[in-house]
C-alpha cells in the first residue's frame, strides 16, 4: 500500500490548497470509494485529513447520490473547527504581556511602551513557562496588545548593547516620575528634510470628487525655496504638540532651539 500512499500524497500537495474543508472531505471519499474498504486510515495519513472528516465525506458523497443536496454556506458544522490558541490557553495571552510590559502589571498607564526581546525569544521564553507557542502566533499577540512593527532601518551596527532594556526602563520610570511631581515632559522628533513647494507627498485631504490638488510633476527642488527640517515637539503630560521648521543643517544645534522656544 505504500504505491497508493504516495499517490495520494502526490495528488493532496497539488490539489489540496484549492479546496475548503468539504471539497477536501468529499475528495477524500472519492478516493475511499474508488480504493475500497479498510483505507480511511491510510487516506486519512497521506493528505492529514482526520478519519472523523472522511467519515462525514463519505456520508455527504453518499447523500448526493441518493440525491440529496448539500447545505449551502456553511461548510462546517456550527462552533466547529480548532479553537484558538488563546481559547484552549487563556493565560497565554497575559504570560506574554508580562514579557513585555516595561513596568509592573500595576501600572497599565506607562507612558513608553517597548520591548528589546525578538518573537523567537518570546516564544521561547513562554515555552518554557509552559505555554507551548510558535513565533508567527507571537507576532499576532502582539498586535493585539498594541504592538507594531516599526519601519526597517539602517542598524547593521553590531550585537546590541547589554543594559539596552534597562536604559529604557530607567527612562520610562524618570518619564513616570516628573509626571507624577507636575514636571513638563517633552520628547522631540525630527523628520527628513522636506521639499517647499507645490510637490507631491504621502498625505491625503479631503476635496471634491475628481478634483484632487495639483502638484509639479517631477521632485525636483526649487532652487529658490530649498528644502527644510521640520521638528515636531511633543508635551506627553498636557497632550499637545507643535511643530517648527528651519533651514539650519546642525540637527542637534536646531532641537536645542526649539526647546529653548518652547
Amino acid at each position: 500500500m505504500d504505491g497508493v500512499e504516495e499517490s495520494i500524497a502526490r495528488k493532496y500537495r497539488v490539489l489540496g490548497e484549492l479546496f475548503d474543508e468539504r471539497e477536501r472531505r468529499l475528495w477524500a471519499a472519492v478516493e475511499a470509494g474508488e480504493l475500497g474498504r479498510g483505507v480511511i486510515s491510510l487516506i486519512a495519513r497521506a493528505p492529514g485529513l482526520s478519519r472523523n472528516a472522511i467519515s462525514r465525506g463519505l456520508d455527504e458523497l453518499a447523500g448526493v447520490q441518493r440525491g440529496e443536496t448539500l447545505p449551502q454556506g456553511r461548510i462546517r458544522a456550527a462552533g466547529g473547527g480548532r479553537k484558538s490558541l488563546t481559547e484552549k490557553d487563556p493565560q497565554l495571552l497575559e504570560a506574554l504581556e508580562r514579557l513585555v510590559e516595561p513596568m509592573t502589571r500595576g501600572d497599565p498607564q506607562s507612558p513608553l511602551r517597548w520591548t528589546c526581546k525578538s518573537t523567537r525569544q518570546l516564544a521561547q521564553a513562554l515555552k518554557r513557562q509552559g505555554h507551548p507557542v510558535g513565533r508567527q502566533k507571537v507576532c499576532e499577540l502582539l498586535g493585539a496588545l498594541g504592538y507594531s512593527l516599526q519601519a526597517n532601518r539602517k542598524s547593521h551596527e553590531g550585537s546590541n548593547h547589554a543594559d539596552r532594556d534597562a536604559q529604557f526602563a530607567h527612562i520610562n520610570a524618570q518619564v513616570s516620575d516628573h509626571q507624577q511631581r507636575g514636571q513638563p515632559v517633552i520628547s522631540v522628533d525630527t523628520k527628513k528634510k522636506e521639499l517647499i513647494g507645490d510637490f507631491r507627498n504621502g498625505g491625503r485631504e479631503w476635496h471634491p470628487r475628481g478634483r484632487p490638488e495639483e502638484v509639479r510633476n517631477h521632485d525636483f527642488m526649487d532652487p529658490d525655496l530649498g528644502k527644510v527640517n521640520p521638528y515636531g515637539v511633543y508635551d506627553q503630560s498636557a497632550n499637545v504638540g507643535w511643530v517648527s521648521v528651519g533651514t539650519d543643517h546642525d540637527a542637534a544645534e536646531f532641537a536645542v532651539e526649539r526647546i529653548r522656544r518652547w
